[in-house]
């Protein structure tokens, strides 16, 4: 057993000082930290691009010049077209958006279904609904977070300047950085240390270029076939389905959702539902049998009931913002703990000395 010394319970109170001091920085520059954040994420997505620019024989350096200004040179282009037509759409809709029409919304399919359905109880899906719209969303809120969308839009310069030029340095000087977490690691756990960050990097890069890809995808076809259907919002609706796709399972439901709802809250009745019903169904189609298969062939090792549970535990502890997280940081857990068991029982890397 070792002998507990002064030097010792030093060495922890230090320890957990500078744990403390990191949490409140990490707290006190919060924004900063999702700024960088994004950036680590773009890193990622663009990384596999820059390198195969560098292995053609381009410069390092040039390449990720040339990637990021087409990403900012798209972005500008969005954001002169496309964002402001979303913008005008979801400004309108979220006039009529609230608990009110979500209800009402909700006992007319009800009345319907239970004229259809006889044995059906009273009540089913009005008080499912609110339930839902209650513990998930905060459809209550949903003044304060329109506003808090124009508040984070108000910091836009500081993002335009910190995430490219963050994203510029992690991928020019990625590697560098990695050796310099690492020489900060005792040789005893260096091997597991870097094989741990390896596959962090490799998981989650496949995790963003996929969802990614897929998102835009979804975004794509469903705008398209909405607009055939119809929908007069078939824009802004497209894009809610693409970014409501990045969570499994209950991305699709909200789809449907989403589009039942505006077809309404447009029409008034239900002469639009069935066409928007069908519209996201193939798009769903699409998802299931083409997009997921070919984007995600290579890089799905979760099981579908442990995604499941997982976007669950996400849901209860963030709401939205948890199911969105939850895989990333379910992926980071699991490799974290795979490797820390694998290189206990390879390596004895945690062997108590005694």
């Amino acid at each position: 057993m070792k002998e507990i010394t002064f030097d010792k319970v030093a060495r922890f109170f230090v320890y957990v000082l500078l744990a403390a001091l990191l949490i409140f920085l990490l707290w006190r520059f919060s924004l900063l930290m999702v700024y960088g954040v994004i950036a680590l994420v773009l890193s990622y997505v663009l990384d596999p691009v820059v390198n195969r620019m560098q292995t053609s024989g381009m410069n390092r350096t040039l390449a990720i010049a040339i990637v990021l200004t087409s990403l900012i040179l798209v972005i500008i282009w969005a954001s002169t077209t496309i964002i402001p037509n979303i913008g005008n759409q979801i400004a309108r809709l979220a006039q009529q958006f609230n608990v009110e029409t979500i209800n009402y919304i909700a006992g007319t399919i009800e009345l319907y279904l239970i004229q259809a359905i006889p044995y059906l109880p009273e009540g089913f899906l009005v008080n499912n609904v609110s339930m839902m719209v209650d513990h998930f969303f905060n459809i209550d809120d949903v003044q304060n977070v329109i506003a808090n969308i124009f508040g984070l839009f108000t910091n836009l310069f500081t993002a335009a300047l910190i995430v490219p030029f963050a994203t510029f340095f992690f991928l020019r000087d990625g590697s560098k950085l990695r050796r310099q977490v690492l020489r900060l690691v005792p040789n005893k756990y260096f091997e597991m240390t870097m094989n741990i960050i390896n596959k962090i990097e490799t998981r989650l890069g496949a995790h963003f270029r996929g969802v990614g890809l897929q998102s835009t995808l979804v975004a794509f076809f469903s705008t398209v076939l909405l607009g055939i259907a119809g929908l007069n919002n078939a824009l802004s609706v497209g894009v809610a389905i693409g970014l409501a796709n990045t969570i499994p399972y209950f991305g699709p439901i909200l789809g449907y959702f989403l589009s039942i709802v505006i077809a309404i809250i447009e029409t008034g009745d239900f002469s639009l539902v069935i066409n928007c019903i069908l519209a996201v169904m193939v798009v769903q189609i699409m998802d299931n049998i083409i997009f997921q298969p070919f984007i995600f062939s290579r890089t799905a090792d979760l099981h579908p009931l442990y995604v499941l549970f997982i976007i669950l535990i996400g849901a209860e502890l963030g709401g939205l913002v948890g199911m969105l997280v939850a895989i990333p940081i379910a992926t980071v857990l699991r490799v974290i703990i795979t490797q820390i068991i694998w290189s206990f029982k390879n390596y004895n890397v945690f062997r108590i000395e005694s």
